[in-house]
Order: C-alpha cells, then sequence, then structure tokens
C-alpha cells in the first residue's frame, strides 16, 4: 500500500539567480549608492560656489535648484533595479531637464535681467560632464549612450529656443556695436543676442567625446565583470564538490588536478539501508525529497570535515580524503566525517519521529590505501579516485548490513589515523575491533574496527 505521509515535502521555489546575475545587481547597487555619493560631494563643492559667484540671496535660487538636484538622485538610487527600467531613464531625463532649465532660464531672483544668450556665457554645458562621470558609476555603457543623446538633444532644443527668442533691448546691442565698431569681430563676440555657434558646437562636440570614452570604459568594466562573475560561478561550482582549502587550491592554480599521481587517501562510502523498499512504499516526490535532505546532511559533513565529494551514487555518495592533495589529518578526518555522519541521521530522524515518520539507517565504509588520482575526461573534465582502496571501501560498507553495525572502518585507517597530529583517544570512543572480514572481491581478509549504529 502506497504511503500518504508527506517525507520532508518539497518546496516549490524559484530558480537561484546565476553567479552573473548576482553579480550584475551586486554591481549596480554599489554603483548607485557610489553615484549617490558622488553626486552629494558634487552638491557641496557647488553650494558655497554659489554663493562666492552670485550672492547670498541671488544663490537662493541655486541652492533650491542643487537640493532638487540631490532628491532626484536619492530617487534614482531607491528605484534603481537591474535590467531595463523605464522609471531609471525617466529619472535620467529628468535630471537632463533639470539641469538643462537651471542654465537657461535666468534667476529669477537676479536684480538686474540679462537677454537669454548670456546664459550660455557661463560655459554651463561642463556640467552635463559630471552628470555622465556619476552616471558611469551605476549605469551600463548603452545607458550612457541614451543619456549622452538627451543631453545633446536638450541642450540643442535650448539653443533653437533661445535663438527664437525676440530681441528685447535691440539698443544694447547697437551700444556694443558701437563701442566696438573698429572690432567687428569683438563686437561680435560681445553681442549680448548672440549664441556663439561655435563655442555651442565645440561643447557638444565634447559632450560626445567625453560620453564615448565613458561608454567605452563601461563597456570594458562590463566585460570585466563578467568575467569576474564567470570566476566566481566556477569557484562556486567547485565549492559544490570540494572542501574551501581545496577550493582555494584549484582556483589559485592553473593546472593542480592535471598530474597523475599515485598517494594514499582515506575513502568513504555511504547509503541508506533499505532504501531500495522504502521507495517502493513511499510516492516519487516523497522518496526525492527525502533521499536530498539525505545527501544534504552527508554532503555538509563531507565539507566540515575537509573532504572532497567524489560522487552521488543514488541513494548514497563516495568522498575522499586527500584528494587532490594530501593533508596531514586525512585518515582522522574521514573518521570523524562517518561518526558525523552518523550523528546527523540520529538528529534528523528525531525530526522525522515528530512528523510521524520512519527512521532511517545508514551504513557508513572507510578505508585508507594507496589510489591512482587524475583528470579524466575531454571536454568535461573528472577527478578519478582508482585502486583498490575504492573497492574495499565500498565493499566494508556493504558488509555493515552483514555485521549488523552502522560504520566499518578498516584497521588500516585506524592505525594511519592513530599516527597523525589531530588524533585523540575520542575519536575511536564506541568503536570496536572485529574479527577479519572476508570481503568479497579481496583477496586476503580485512581486520576492521565497527560503531553500532
Amino acid at each position: 500500500m502506497m504511503a500518504t505521509a508527506v517525507a520532508d515535502t518539497p518546496i516549490q521555489v524559484p530558480l537561484a539567480p546565476s553567479a552573473v546575475d548576482r553579480a550584475i545587481s551586486r554591481d549596480k547597487h554599489e554603483g548607485l549608492r557610489l553615484a549617490i555619493r558622488a553626486r552629494l560631494v558634487v552638491i557641496a563643492a557647488l553650494a558655497p560656489l554659489m554663493v562666492y559667484l552670485s550672492g547670498a540671496y541671488e544663490s537662493l535660487y541655486y541652492l533650491a535648484l542643487l537640493v532638487l538636484f540631490g532628491a532626484i538622485g536619492w530617487a534614482q538610487l531607491s528605484m534603481g533595479r537591474v535590467g531595463r527600467s523605464r522609471t531609471e531613464l525617466l529619472l535620467l531625463v529628468l535630471d537632463v531637464l533639470f539641469v538643462t532649465a537651471a542654465l537657461v532660464i535666468p534667476n529669477p531672483l537676479r536684480s538686474d535681467v540679462w537677454p537669454e544668450p548670456m546664459q550660455f556665457r557661463y560655459g554651463g554645458a561642463i556640467y552635463f560632464t559630471l552628470i555622465l562621470a556619476t552616471a558611469v558609476l551605476a549605469y551600463s555603457w548603452r545607458t550612457l549612450i541614451f543619456l549622452a543623446g538627451t543631453i545633446i538633444l536638450t541642450w540643442s532644443a535650448a539653443l533653437v529656443w533661445t535663438a527664437m527668442q525676440p530681441i528685447d533691448e535691440p539698443e544694447l546691442r547697437q551700444r556694443v556695436f558701437d563701442a566696438l565698431a573698429g572690432s567687428p569681430h569683438l563686437a561680435h563676440y560681445l553681442d549680448p543676442y548672440s549664441l556663439n555657434i561655435p563655442n555651442r558646437v565645440q561643447e557638444l562636440v565634447v559632450i560626445a567625446l567625453v560620453a564615448a570614452t565613458l561608454a567605452t570604459a563601461g563597456w570594458r568594466s562590463q566585460r570585466l565583470l563578467h568575467r569576474q562573475a564567470a570566476a566566481e560561478r566556477e569557484r562556486f561550482n567547485l565549492s559544490r564538490y570540494f572542501s574551501p582549502n581545496v577550493v582555494e587550491l584549484i582556483a589559485n592554480n592553473d593546472q593542480p588536478l592535471a598530474t597523475v599521481r599515485a598517494q594514499k587517501v582515506a575513502v568513504l562510502f555511504v547509503d541508506i539501508v533499505g532504501f531500495t523498499a522504502y521507495a517502493d512504499e513511499h510516492e516519487p516526490a516523497i522518496v526525492i525529497s527525502t533521499l536530498r535532505s539525505f545527501l544534504e546532511r552527508m554532503e555538509r559533513e563531507v565539507f566540515r570535515h575537509e573532504g572532497t565529494l567524489d560522487k552521488y551514487l543514488g541513494d548514497g555518495l563516495m568522498a575522499t580524503f586527500g584528494t587532490p592533495v594530501p593533508g596531514p589529518n586525512d585518515a582522522v578526518h574521514a573518521l570523524r566525517c562517518g561518526c558525523a555522519m552518523l550523528a546527523a541521521i540520529a538528529a534528523w530522524n528525531e525530526e522525522r519521529a515528530a512528523r510521524g515518520e520512519p527512521a532511517l539507517a545508514i551504513g557508513v565504509g572507510i578505508h585508507y590505501g594507496p589510489v591512482v588520482t587524475g583528470d579524466i575526461g575531454a571536454n568535461r573534465l573528472e577527478l578519478a579516485v582508482i585502486g583498490a582502496t575504492v573497492n574495499i571501501a565500498s565493499r566494508l560498507e556493504a558488509h555493515t548490513r552483514v555485521l549488523n553495525v552502522s560504520l566499518i572502518a578498516s584497521r588500516d585507517l585506524i592505525e594511519q589515523a592513530r599516527s597523525e597530529p589531530d588524533w585523540t583517544e575520542d575519536d575511536t570512543q564506541g568503536l570496536e575491533p572485529a574479527d577479519p572480514q572476508v570481503i568479497r572481491g579481496v583477496a586476503e581478509p580485512v581486520h576492521t574496527w565497527t560503531l553500532s549504529g
């Protein structure tokens, strides 16, 4: 009869973002924070400058504009996200429109009113480069190009609008030409109603060149970000198979696994006792969920004890201690890992009992001896561990059913563990020497130690 109780019910969760997505998201938000800080620095620098250039009263207008400029920056920070966002683009356009209006529309607090073209005499277009410079901290090169295009179009529109304004005081222009009658070029340059188009074109060209340079830098930074994300993804994938110290070794060396070597390692096998019968009696979703929970716990202990996850084997796994590089305490770590696996299963069974689910038992086999290690495969490489040691460890795990124990460790492993620096007498607590065991596929009986569950 099929069981209906749900064991470790799987929870539907969205797919985790890729390493590239995580890196881009992290970089975007860091960039936005830097951009708002840069904007605040700009505001702090410009505020006293405005007071100095315009006087205390007239500068109130510019100080109010700076506050609004800062508020737009905060809005960009709060609404920023990875990917296309119309809101962010609208805020960037608002930035450009705001700065353009501040540069083109005369200060209403001025005591004297100047012709609108005079507003262009201050070279205010350089402030657009500040917008571009802060934008490169947070936005992609494509967004920078969009922003530069918006600036050029808006500034050009402002020029056209200003050129279309009527001349309010033609006598003012005439007085300038009369005073400089002998210098027509200078008179034209100082004409209060002249937009000095060559200078305005020069400003637009400079803005375009600055934008192109910053966009190139942004494109290059994005490429570096993707490379960094790829390296992060590779390191994350390595961490699923190797302990953190081994990951560092692999990440910091070009070909640490390529050399074929003969060495001594500890090999551990573990699987669930009677899992085939359990699978036949439960729904597939329950079986898979239980298996995932089991392997997660076993994998955690392997890595916690500086082991390497060699492979999953259906309802079990194989782990090695001392690959790819031997350590001073490989046998100790393997023995402690096996005992920790039993403790983890005991704690898990308490949780299962509280849910009314049956207890599970495991078998652990550990052996220490010589193996051959090296890369195998062509395009997809795998670290292979080959030799009689692997077979003996696997047979010891299967022999736990014969002796009705939870763990069997070979005498070779115990003797090696006792010779290692981290060994303590507690490491064999509960372990008992057993009679030599005849193991299938092994010519000589194997001396073992056992631990009951």
